[in-house]
């Protein structure tokens, strides 16, 4: 067999597996001792070990756990709560405020723990019922739950861009550095759609009245208080960072100890938070490890057959500009969005698309902002969208999938927009490290 043929097998496989609902990592995990002991028989099996070995001890990997435990103890603690309840302070009686106060604050939350499941849920507790009390059209309500829930794909300190860096032998920190303006592009982007609908017609976004922003509100004192702490936890740890104070993975254990500190202050401390917290990170992790050694041993012994060589040979064959084959990598990217989770995607993908990119002779850490855009489009895209599952199971019962996946597409349409402008206008991402 030789190996295009051996391509189109596996990639059959996979898909052909799928739908068997075996998870992802036990699906590549599979397929690659099937193609290690077909393609280089029953004595192959250290070159599998040899990968996994390779991927379980890498150091950057450490910083997942750390970002997921914070993510959890935000979840479990009041911090969020207070911040929305904060902004409300300043959104006063503007039409369409209470959606721009929820994405300002999903914005916060994505830059204090970069994990996106969580802000979803967070939002569709604390905003959505808000937004739908006071009439808000229900696609702008449930979209922008969504769509500000998924920033933390692009916010660092994102889970995206730590993976990327891992698998891509780049730095974290410039990929950190150079997500911020588009992160703040998708963010200004969702509040102008939410401003301009609502200022055209008021009735789908009600301002507050006085009586309504007034009760249960805090003072501005107090508002500023509650923004205070969650803005020093960010600024912790994505200033640690910046500074050259700590690494990525020190920044991470950093920002742990910071909410740890902000939930005691808060007097929210308890063993069973704790408990909570841990056993929702551990859970996370452990799916992070399994589809990641799965992918890593299938990629591993793909290369070893020679399919990085020839899947290069073939994109590199496409005669056409180079900023033509990136389309295509972004076609692929998000085609395999609509049906597999974006860690699966990012292990299987990466190793063979980033070599390609630094022939063409393009900055791989712009890449890695095109990759988590992509991402943040899969993540919001039917029809196995996350987002759309994760606020579904807290929304009320009478929003259904289908509401909520015709609510995502506005906001799936801007961020084909900043995918497309960053793409032909890097330095809008690339300009802090010039």
């Amino acid at each position: 067999m030789g190996i295009e043929t051996a391509t189109y097998l596996l990639v059959a496989l996979i898909f052909l597996a799928l739908p068997t609902g075996l998870p992802l990592a036990f699906i590549t995990g599979l397929v690659a001792l099937g193609f290690t002991f077909g393609w280089f028989g029953t004595n192959a099996l250290p070159l599998v070990t040899t990968r996994v070995y390779g991927f379980v001890t890498e150091y950057s990997l450490v910083a997942v756990p750390m970002f997921v435990l914070m993510a959890s103890l935000l979840d479990r603690s009041g911090i969020a709560r207070d911040l929305f309840n904060a902004m409300r302070v300043f959104a006063g009686r503007l039409a369409g405020g209470v959606a721009v106060q929820t994405l300002v604050v999903a914005f916060f939350l994505a830059a204090m723990s970069g994990i996106i499941g969580g802000e979803i849920v967070l939002l569709g507790i604390l905003a959505l019922p808000q937004m739908l009390r006071l009439g808000y059209d229900r696609h702008i309500a449930i979209g922008v739950t969504c769509a500000g829930g998924a920033l933390g794909t692009m916010m660092p300190p994102s889970i995206v861009l730590i993976i990327y860096g891992l698998l891509a032998s780049e730095s974290i920190a410039d990929l950190f550095t150079a997500a911020i303006t588009p992160a703040l592009m998708l963010m200004l982007a969702y509040v102008t759609y939410v401003l301009v609908r609502c200022g055209r017609r008021p009735e789908m976004g009600p301002p507050m009245t006085r009586e309504e922003q007034a009760a249960g509100s805090l003072t501005k004192l107090e508002a500023l208080k509650s923004i205070a702490m969650p803005a020093a936890i960010a600024f912790m740890v994505l200033g640690s960072i910046y500074g050259g104070v700590a690494s990525v993975t020190e920044a991470a254990a950093m920002g742990v100890f910071g909410v740890l500190i902000a939930v005691l202050i808060r007097r929210e401390f308890s063993t069973r938070l704790l408990h909570e917290s841990l056993y929702q990170t551990l859970n996370t992790c452990g799916m992070i490890v399994w589809i990641g050694i799965g992918a890593a041993t299938l990629v591993g012994v793909y290369n070893l057959m020679g399919g990085n060589r020839f899947v290069s040979a073939t994109i590199l064959g496409i005669d056409a500009a180079p900023v033509v084959i990136i389309l295509v990598m972004m076609a692929i990217l998000l085609v395999l969005g609509l049906f597999m989770d974006w860690i699966g995607i990012a292990m299987l993908t990466l190793p063979i698309f980033v070599p390609i990119v630094e022939q063409l002779g393009y900055d791989p850490v712009w890449f890695g902002i095109l990759f988590a855009v992509n991402m943040q489009v899969s993540f919001l895209s039917p029809p196995f969208g996350p987002a759309a599952f994760y606020l579904k199971g807290v929304a009320p019962p009478e929003i259904a999938l289908k509401d909520i996946f015709t609510s995502l597409v506005p906001f799936i349409g801007m961020q084909m927009v900043v995918l497309a402008l960053l793409l032909f206008f890097p330095q809008l991402a690339m300009w802090p490290l010039d």
